[in-house]
């Protein structure tokens, strides 16, 4: 049956082959009231995209744009683990990460000025679990945006890769994605590259590039069919206005300050070029005043005329009152009415004159090459009672990372609607307050900023970690960031691997990382080819500086094997494969040159760990015997950790894991432990109870829930009358075992035995 659209509008759905399965995008099923609603399906899994664009007058200074991706656990088929909250509440970590990955390569392709507030939201209502469905909501929103007549220079359409077996695919199983050593999201429009997102298991550059240039080829499908739908709705454009600077007052101001910058007038270090340029703009904002304050009252313009004694006059004031007040009105009229815009092109023309300096002379805001990275200094082991710590300087980027240890019981449980009980034992925390920036600011939750950062560096170190069965730890490493000024994710990355290895994590090898920029010298609005690839200045170690005023910003972070994980953001509308590959090999530099500055410091992890971490054994046992170690209702486990001190942890592997400051207790756990699930060994001497006496012998229990047959034959040397002559019930003995027959029943023997 169709669905009657209260608009009168017709169901339209448009379908291709994607990656070997059928994507469709459908509109005017449901959302009758938004701007723009588009349903997209690939296998079963069914994402909701809506453009909502207000029709409110703009007020804002900048362009209001949200864009939100919603997780609907019944997509899954499931219900929230959690005990209390059933509801999805607030995003989940993933689902934020989720939205910045939808949200990075959209952005970009809106026009500056642009200000019309635009909310933008994806939901997922079905999800086929055997792929993720993040790509297919970046589908969604693009498609949405496309018909919601909004200037959107789209459409975009992501894949999510791996390499398995040597060969890339997209849209991975669960299966497949831990066998993949890639793990790659690209953004593509037209056929260039406008967002990258990797994590990898140490992957040479070279196979990131090849993976790239198979992502654009096989995104084309997607791309064409929010095309044809657009042509099919017959899209109508919304009127809307571009807030741009004023070109007179820019060409005025970029005069005005061209002086200024012959030379190098405002090069330095960061903190002195700063305050060279607060100086420059008090003064141009001065001269702006007089050159250009004016009055629209009746008074000033008798003033024009030299009649400002008739205004003293006629307001009854004295001629110096009357002097003062048209002053202070013509400094008002200046910051209320002008001044905003001058500091806007003021702003502009720093950057412009970063950019010329880059291009044409080579040489960047703060006197470095193009591929220099700032100074660096570093330290370890800078707090007292904490696990691992480090502090990482580099320019005027300031990271101190804390490690902690602790049992693996700690590790997180992750609910969402991909994942069903899934745990993470690496835990990275990003933190950077308003006045690592020289500004006052509110304290409160982590925003998607510190939750993105917090994620790449996270993902940076988590191939190089040893396994749970080699270091049975949950590791949390918390990023404190102490001043920043570009590429703090990259800071924190660094200081994380010092920290682990100042706790003593035995890393499969350090990693290192560093940000780049690109600043292509080709006119504002031109199209860029890869015939470009000489025009394009990539700069090693961004600062803030550079990334306004730059074409891209790309973070990369691997050790000397390769790649772990990457991110590139474009703000031009997409660059070719090929000047990415220029920029990446660049990259490798930057990383060694790093990564010896680190060693420099701490060569490899501690030998020992910190005397304030706690111990950890482990003991692998036969999964079948997890009950033997919990006992009924918990009473086993409870037992061991009430008598011994220690904190017992067992994982459905088999895996058990004995934790305590104390040496002493973490043994007699152990032994514990052991004893629970140790097999009988013939031949071996072991310390029995008495649990029973019959006339022919004795029942000894060895092993817990283990009884051997003790006959009265084996008891003793000499010939006994009875049992009791020498055993009683509770009585502790050595007993030898000598035989298990065929169906599992243990002879025992004392003679021979030394007793206690």
């Amino acid at each position: 049956m169709e669905i009657i659209n209260p608009n009168g509008k017709k169901m339209v759905k448009v379908s291709t082959k994607l990656c070997g399965k059928e994507l469709s995008l459908e509109v005017n099923r449901v959302g009758f009231r938004s701007t723009s609603t588009v349903v997209v399906q690939y296998g079963d899994t069914v994402v909701l995209g809506v453009a909502q664009v207000s029709d409110r007058p703009v007020e804002q200074d900048f362009f209001p744009l949200s864009i939100d991706y919603e997780e609907k656990f019944y997509a899954a088929g499931k219900i929230s683990g959690s005990k209390f909250i059933k509801r999805e509440g607030k995003p989940a970590d993933e689902a934020i990460l989720v939205g910045r990955l939808i949200d990075r390569p959209i952005r970009p392709l809106f026009p500056k000025g642009y200000r019309q507030e635009v909310q933008v939201i994806t939901t997922v209502l079905s999800m086929d679990p055997n792929f993720r469905p993040d790509v297919v909501a970046m589908i969604a929103a693009s498609s949405a945006l496309m018909n919601a007549g909004v200037p959107f220079d789209g459409p975009v359409a992501g894949l999510r890769i791996g390499r398995v077996n040597g060969e890339f695919k997209a849209f991975l199983s669960a299966e497949e994605r831990e066998a993949s050593d890639l793990d790659l999201v690209v953004a593509v429009k037209d056929e260039k590259v406008v967002m990258v997102e990797a994590g990898a298991k140490e992957v040479p550059e070279a196979v990131i590039i090849d993976a790239m240039r198979w992502a654009v080829e096989q995104a084309q499908p997607a791309l064409k069919l929010q095309q044809e739908l657009r042509e099919k709705l017959d899209v109508a454009e919304k009127e809307y206005e571009l807030l741009l600077p004023d070109e007179d007052i820019q060409a005025e101001v970029d005069k005005w300050t061209a002086p200024y910058f012959a030379d190098g007038k405002v090069r330095g270090n960061v903190i002195e070029r700063q305050k060279i340029l607060e100086e420059l703009e008090e003064k141009f904002h001065a001269e702006m005043l007089k050159l250009h304050a004016i009055s629209e009252t009746e008074e000033n313009a008798k003033l024009a005329d030299g009649g400002i004694s008739e205004i003293a006059k006629n307001d009854h004031i004295t001629v110096e009152q009357a002097e003062e007040r048209i002053a202070s009105e013509k400094e008002a009229y200046y910051e209320e009415i002008l001044k905003k815009e001058y500091a806007n092109a003021f702003e502009l023309a720093v950057h412009h004159e970063v950019r010329r300096a880059i291009v044409e002379e080579g040489v960047r805001p703060d006197g470095r090459k193009l591929t220099e990275v700032r100074p660096l200094s570093s330290q370890v082991g800078i707090l007292p009672r904490v696990h691992g710590s480090s502090l990482f300087t580099r320019g005027l980027t300031q990271a101190m990372n804390i490690v902690t240890l602790a049992p693996l019981s700690f590790a997180q449980i992750v609910d969402t609607m991909e994942v069903t009980d899934g745990k993470r034992r690496y835990m990275h925390h990003y933190n950077a307050p308003s006045w690592t920036v020289g500004e006052c600011g509110r304290l409160g939750s982590p925003g998607r900023r510190e939750i993105g950062h917090g994620y790449l560096a996270e993902r940076a170190l988590l191939p190089v970690l040893p396994s749970e069965e080699d270091f049975p730890y949950a590791i949390r490493s918390v990023t404190e960031i102490m001043s920043q000024n570009g590429s703090t994710s990259m800071a924190a990355t660094c200081s994380s691997c010092m920290a682990l290895m100042d706790a003593g994590v035995p890393l499969i090898r350090p990693v290192s990382g560093v940000a780049m920029g690109l600043m292509m010298d080709v006119p504002q609005g031109t199209e860029v080819t890869s015939a470009d690839i000489d025009k394009a200045y990539t700069l090693t170690d961004l600062m803030d500086a550079e990334d306004f005023a730059g074409d891209m910003d790309f973070k990369v972070t691997g050790t000397t094997e390769g790649v772990t994980a990457l991110q590139m953001d474009m703000k031009v509308h997409g660059l070719p494969v090929d000047i990415l590959e220029k920029a990446i090999k660049q990259s490798h530099e930057g990383r060694m040159h790093i990564l010896a500055h680190m060693l420099s410091v701490i060569s490899g992890p501690r030998e020992k760990l910190s005397d304030f971490a706690p111990q950890i054994e482990k003991v692998m046992i036969d999964p079948k015997k997890i009950g033997t170690i919990i006992g009924k209702g918990g009473e086993t486990i409870n037992a061991i950790t009430t008598e011994t001190g220690a904190s017992v942890d067992v994982d459905d592997s088999g895996l058990v894991t004995i934790s305590a400051s104390d040496g002493e207790a973490i043994r007699k756990a152990v032994e514990w432990v052991k004893s629970l699930v140790e097999e009988p060994e013939v031949g071996k001497i072991y310390t029995g109870k008495v649990v029973g006496i019959k006339d022919f012998g004795a029942f000894v229990n060895i092993l817990p829930g283990i009884d051997g047959m003790l006959h009265i034959s084996q008891i003793a040397d000499k010939r006994l009358d009875k049992v009791t002559d020498v055993l009683s019930m509770g009585q502790m003995v050595k007993v030898k075992l000598q035989a298990i027959d065929d169906k599992g029943k243990l002879s025992l023997m004392m003679k021979g035995v030394a007793q206690e």
